[in-house]
């Protein structure tokens, strides 16, 4: 996960990714972006869940940003080592690996995603996130 720093409420950790750029397909922003902010080369594997937020931006006057995002399974190569890419995110501080079982423990944003994440083995796929906070 990427670890950001800089917030009101504190750090935050959060699943690689982002926006597309025109033309891209989900899987080419995906790979792009894994790419630029966490140094890896991933294969993506199945569409998980598809997640709808409404997040709080740190602007003056505070806004609120409406985003839709898509969660797929993916791998990394055997010899990944967790790193900053070479254009990380604003906030971005580092890439760690937080075991599944811990996730509970840590700021994880947004927290709705927590126990989707945790319970990846039990094949609940194609799940619509709504509206999570």
């Amino acid at each position: 996960m990427q670890q950001k720093s800089g917030y009101a409420d504190g750090e935050r950790l959060v699943l690689p990714g982002g926006g597309q750029e025109l033309g891209e397909s989900l899987d080419q922003a995906l790979i792009r972006e894994c790419r630029e902010e966490i140094g890896a080369q991933i294969v993506i594997g199945d569409l998980l869940h598809v997640a709808e937020f409404h997040k709080p931006r740190e602007t003056i006057p505070p806004t609120i940003r409406h985003q839709v995002e898509f969660l797929f399974a993916c791998t990394v190569p055997d010899d990944y080592m967790a790193k900053n890419g070479p254009y990380p995110d604003k906030h971005q501080v580092d890439v760690v690996w937080i075991p599944r079982e811990g996730l509970q423990d840590n700021p994880v944003y947004p927290r709705a995603l927590v126990p989707y994440l945790s319970m990846l083995d039990d094949e609940r796929f194609g799940t619509y996130l709504r509206r999570l906070t």
